[in-house]
């Protein structure tokens, strides 16, 4: 709706703005891609591939899926157009729809939208931090609190299989009294177990093994600078040992940005390391990182604690009049204020001098330039400031009420 859609251009606009402070550029990649990348990407053991994508056939009988989520279409559009080699760092961020066929939700619904940002090319724990602190600055510009950083490190492919070893022995006495869903992760990808969130299930998840006790050295020092970075810059964070996030080509460092005034489904965004994604879609071997956030939960967060943004510039300039020949002048007053780009409107439903004074006041004009007959006949007009309530008589013709709205402004 309207006023919702005013806080959405803040959102947007802010994130552009702080995503280039950060250099990265925009991207924009379509709706809907070959169903096999987001199976091969994100994996066929989540929920995301397995329960909650919209998958149809084309008319020549291809499979394609309206995108759940952005990294991988990103990834195949660097690789596509060759923007990824060896001596180069691409950053990259992007701002749009996603799909999932999931139960609706506070802030998500089955189209939802998600900014994010994807930086190729470096293995530098501090572009980790980076992505943490941009997301943060951005937070911190929206005006935002009662926000808290959750991290944790997955591993690598050195180190996972003695982690997901580690959970099987630790789940296996009791996976029986788990839901369904469990019991096929526990089969397929055991780490997915840690994303349930079934009551019954969470007695159990709650002391499972936590993927740091499990670290190769390698990563475990890659987490380590990670943390040094984030408290070197006084980022305050949570170690969240359950923090797996719910897709496959996670690497290494993995952080959530959580609100406490949201319920359950908290995360308002999300992301981490994902070194082997651009070599698994046919690139080269190519590190990355990055993040997304979820822009309907961010409205929900502004509106209840009263953040929502009035527009930088609402209507300046209303024009009231009052016959014939003052609407004409009026409207031709209109389309100057307009082209100099000042915000106008204007009466076309016929309404009396009165009604178009409140009016103006409704959609909170700053000025009521009033067009009657007899102002109109000594080639004056009034300008009436809304907030002082003062008012002044002017030369009606455009170019002088144009200067005098600048003057004001």
């Amino acid at each position: 709706m309207p006023e919702e859609a005013k806080i959405w251009q803040n959102i947007e606009k802010i994130f552009a703005e702080t995503a280039e402070i950060y250099n990265f550029q925009e991207i924009r990649t379509p709706v809907f891609e070959s169903t096999e990348l987001f199976s091969r990407s994100i994996g066929g053991s989540t929920d995301i591939v397995s329960k909650e994508m919209y998958t149809f056939q084309d008319k020549k009988g291809r499979s394609l899926t309206l995108r759940p989520e952005e990294t991988a279409s990103v990834v195949r559009a660097a690789i596509e157009n060759n923007l990824l080699n060896r001596d180069k760092l691409t950053k990259l961020y992007y701002i749009g729809a996603m799909f999932r066929y999931e139960r609706p939700q506070a802030g998500r619904q089955r189209q939802f939208h998600q900014a994010g940002v994807e930086a190729f090319g470096s293995d530098d724990p501090l572009i980790d931090v980076e992505m943490i602190e941009l997301a943060e600055q951005f937070f911190r510009t929206l005006g935002l609190k009662d926000l808290e950083i959750n991290i944790n490190s997955v591993g690598c492919r050195e180190c996972r299989p003695v982690y997901t070893k580690n959970l099987k022995d630790y789940f296996s006495s009791n996976i029986n009294s788990m839901c369904e869903d469990c019991k096929h992760r526990y089969e397929t990808n055991p780490l997915r177990i840690l994303d349930c969130k079934e009551p019954g299930c969470q007695q159990f998840i709650e002391n499972a093994p936590a993927s740091i006790d499990s670290l190769c050295e390698p990563c475990k020092n890659h987490f380590e600078k990670v943390i040094g970075g984030l408290k070197a810059d006084g980022i305050k964070y949570q170690i969240n040992n359950r923090l797996v996030r719910g897709i496959d080509y996670y690497t290494k460092t993995t952080f959530e940005v959580v609100s406490k005034s949201l319920g359950a489904q908290n995360a308002v965004c999300g992301g981490g390391r994902y070194d082997k994604l651009v070599e698994e879609l046919g690139g080269s071997a190519t590190p990355a990182v990055g993040f997304a956030l979820g822009i309907e939960r961010l409205v929900g967060i502004l509106k209840s604690e009263i953040l929502n943004p009035k527009s930088e510039q609402g209507i300046i300039l209303y024009i009231a009049t009052h016959g014939d020949e003052s609407r004409s002048l009026g409207f031709k007053i209109l389309n100057a204020a307009r082209n100099s780009k000042i915000s106008a409107e204007f009466d076309y439903l016929g309404k009396s001098l009165k009604s178009q004074m409140k009016d103006a006041d409704r959609i909170g004009a700053e000025f009521v330039l009033i067009l009657g007959e007899e102002e109109l006949k000594n080639g004056k007009a009034i300008l009436r400031n809304m907030k002082s309530k003062v008012q002044e008589e002017v030369t009606c013709d455009a170019p002088t009420i144009v200067q005098r709205l600048r003057q004001a402004k």
